[in-house]
C-alpha cells in the first residue's frame, strides 16, 4: 500500500523553475500537488468525503464572514501561494487582506501569488501526518504577512493555534475559536466540524 503523500526528489541540477512548475501543476490538474523549500514535490490524495465536507463547512463560515468584513479575500485548497522560501503551498483555506494582494500584479495573481496569506487552516484527513502538517504551519509561521494559523486535527479535537514568534497552543476540543484581531468577529462554530 503506498503511503501519501508521494514525495519525489530532485537533484539540484533538475529542480523546476517557479514557470516550469506551474506548468507541471496545470498539465496534472487533478492532483493536489505542493513543493516544499527544497524542491522536493509532495502528490496528495484527494481528501475523503467526510473531510471534504468539513472543509467546505469551514469555507462557507469564513466565506461568509469575509463577504460582510469587506477587508480581504478567502482562497480554497486548489489555490497555490509561493512563499519567500520558493515553497509552493496550498492551505485549505487561506485570507489575505486586500491591501496586501492589490500590492500584487493581477499576472502575479493569476498563477501561485507571490504572497504568504494572513491567515491559514489545514484541517488534517486521515492521511495527513501530523508532524507533516505541523512542520507545515511552522513554515507558514516564517513568512512575511503571516498572522494567525489554525490546524484543526479532528480525530483528537484539538485546535494547534500558530502565531509569528511565538510556540504553537493546543486547545483540546474547543466548540469555537476566535480569529482574534486578525479576523475580528469572526468565530468558526466547530460543532459541525467534529
Amino acid at each position: 500500500m503506498m503511503s501519501f503523500p508521494l514525495v519525489l526528489q530532485f537533484p539540484s541540477s533538475a529542480k523546476m523553475t517557479d514557470e516550469q512548475f506551474f506548468d507541471f501543476c496545470q498539465v496534472n490538474r487533478d492532483l493536489r500537488i505542493e513543493r516544499n523549500k527544497n524542491g522536493d514535490i509532495s502528490i496528495m490524495p484527494p481528501t475523503g468525503s467526510e473531510t471534504g465536507n468539513r472543509n467546505f463547512n469551514i469555507a462557507v463560515q469564513i466565506g461568509v464572514w469575509s463577504e460582510k468584513d469587506g477587508t480581504g479575500i478567502c482562497f480554497d485548497s486548489s489555490t497555490g501561494f509561493t512563499l519567500s522560501t520558493g515553497a509552493e503551498r496550498s492551505p485549505d483555506i487561506s485570507w489575505i487582506k486586500l491591501e496586501r494582494w492589490n500590492l500584487i500584479s493581477s499576472e502575479q495573481q493569476k498563477k501561485f501569488a507571490p504572497i504568504c496569506p494572513d491567515f491559514v487552516i489545514e484541517l488534517m484527513s486521515a492521511s495527513d501526518n501530523l508532524k507533516t502538517l505541523q512542520e507545515k504551519m511552522q513554515e507558514y509561521m516564517e513568512e512575511e504577512g503571516i498572522q494567525l494559523g489554525w490546524l484543526i486535527y479532528r480525530k483528537n479535537r484539538q485546535v494547534y493555534i500558530y502565531r509569528p514568534g511565538i510556540e504553537a497552543e493546543c486547545l483540546d476540543n474547543p466548540a469555537t475559536i476566535s480569529g482574534e484581531n486578525i479576523l475580528p468577529g469572526f468565530v468558526l462554530d466547530l460543532s459541525k466540524i467534529w
